[in-house]
């Protein structure tokens, strides 16, 4: 175990110590940053493929399952921020530090796998959505997507990148208007989501595993957390477990962050079941497997506007969620083996990092070229996502509570019991999934 550098003349601090201005005077937009991007990421082309099934298929009814995965969204990822701003390294990095070497590489492997599929299959996503828009070849397009991300993630300052991803996330908001294009039964909608009404049964059973492990994932832990990393190199500043005086407005920032985040992912996700529950459910279309082809199931139904306004989000939140799945992959990789990382590097400087970002968007846009079934290479994504997420979210509980690693930040109350109730959600989410 390595303990964190605390220097002795450290006092003991509460999270309201206040040695810098009050976060609120800084604005809001100011103080929304990694959280706001992680959230806006987990809306990425499967999650929208994932949501348009559960409107196509159950209609409104289980639109409540996005308010009720919302608080657990929101703590677990709190927590991974925590762990990145008060350390001051990224949830891998921890791992190796303070414990087995063999546990570190076992969840490092299976991200890269589930991150792989998932960036194959959300830049298949984008290469169709822009091909039905268009028209043209979509392997072409799903080809220069992926040169495009790479070369935006390793080119760019992170600074300016971060205000570009930050952006990015208004676009998002094309699925708001594609509800307002759409005729949507608003008492009928609300009420299904604000009152929950589920079914016993094995569909029903298998949407709310997927919406779970939609929301829920273990690239958005690691993304967060070496996000907060980066914000301390850019802000030249030292970990809260150095200086915890500063705890009390940063942890504020990072909370703040995150609610709007996770609340915005979630808001998105409730209007894309909005949508299309009020225009293929209510036509008889039940059965969605992409995102791209509920796009296209809309045209006839909902009109050229609607459809287009569907089609263009697939590929503006691609752009957003594609650099982060490859970056959190990278992360975790140059973790493992002490590489020099971050986006705040410069390319000659970490060379390894950037590489395995080019590494993993290459092999993502390769699996849309072989034989693989893009729909069955999502399934066993969501399956080696839900096997790693609950043992993940338990280990980062252990770090988050041990003083060793935290110092005097360890987790409070709130933030222990609702993690753990995250924790055992997913757990059992996941031990449902492999039942059915």
């Amino acid at each position: 175990m390595i303990p964190p550098i605390i220097p002795k003349t450290a006092t003991p601090t509460s999270e309201r110590a206040t040695s810098t201005p009050p976060q609120q005077r800084i604005g809001l937009w100011k103080s929304l940053g990694p959280g706001l991007v992680t959230g806006a990421a987990d809306d990425d082309p499967s999650g929208i493929a994932t949501y348009s099934q559960v409107g196509a298929q159950f209609g409104y009814s289980l639109a409540w399952t996005m308010l009720f995965s919302f608080p657990l969204m929101a703590v677990i990822q709190e927590i991974a921020a925590r762990i990145g701003s008060v350390t001051g390294f990224g949830i891998a990095q921890n791992l190796r530090r303070h414990y087995s070497p063999w546990l570190l590489r076992t969840v490092v492997v299976f991200l890269v796998i589930a991150n792989v599929i998932n960036l194959g299959a959300d830049l298949g996503a984008m290469g169709a959505a822009l091909a039905l828009i268009i028209g043209g070849h979509e392997l072409l397009y799903t080809g220069l997507f992926g040169v495009a991300c790479v070369v935006l993630e390793t080119f760019i300052s992170y600074a300016r990148y971060a205000t570009i991803l930050k952006w990015a996330t208004l676009s998002l908001f094309a699925y708001v208007a594609v509800v307002f294009a759409a005729n949507v039964p608003w008492t009928t909608a609300l009420y299904a989501t604000l009152v929950p009404h589920f079914i016993f049964d094995a569909p029903h059973a298998m949407a709310l595993v997927a919406v779970l492990g939609t929301t829920i994932s273990p690239y958005l832990f690691f993304w967060q957390a070496g996000q907060e990393v980066e914000e301390l190199h850019r802000r030249h500043v030292k970990p809260l477990c150095i200086a915890p005086r500063d705890a009390g407005p940063e942890l504020a920032r990072i909370r703040t962050d995150t609610i709007v985040g996770m609340g915005v992912s979630n808001l998105i996700a409730i209007f894309i079941i909005f949508a299309t529950a009020a225009t293929l459910n209510a036509h008889g279309v039940t059965n969605i497997q992409t995102s791209s082809q509920a796009a296209e199931a809309l045209r006839p139904i909902a009109g050229q506007f609607t459809f287009a306004l569907f089609a263009a989000g697939i590929v503006a939140t691609g752009m957003l969620a594609v650099p982060i799945l490859a970056g959190s992959a990278a992360y975790g990789v140059s973790e493992v083996f002490r590489w020099t990382e971050g986006l705040d590097r410069r390319p000659k400087e970490a060379k390894a990092f950037y590489a395995t970002i080019a590494g993993a968007t290459v092999c993502g846009v390769a699996l849309n070229f072989s034989s693989l079934d893009p729909i069955r290479a999502l399934y066993w994504s969501a399956v080696i996502n839900g096997v790693l997420a609950a043992p993940l979210m338990a280990v980062m509980m252990v770090v988050a509570m041990n003083p060793r690693i935290m110092g005097r930040l360890t987790l409070p109350r709130s933030l222990l019991v609702m993690g753990w109730l995250a924790t055992a959600v997913m757990a059992l989410a996941t031990f449902g999934f492999l039942l059915i």
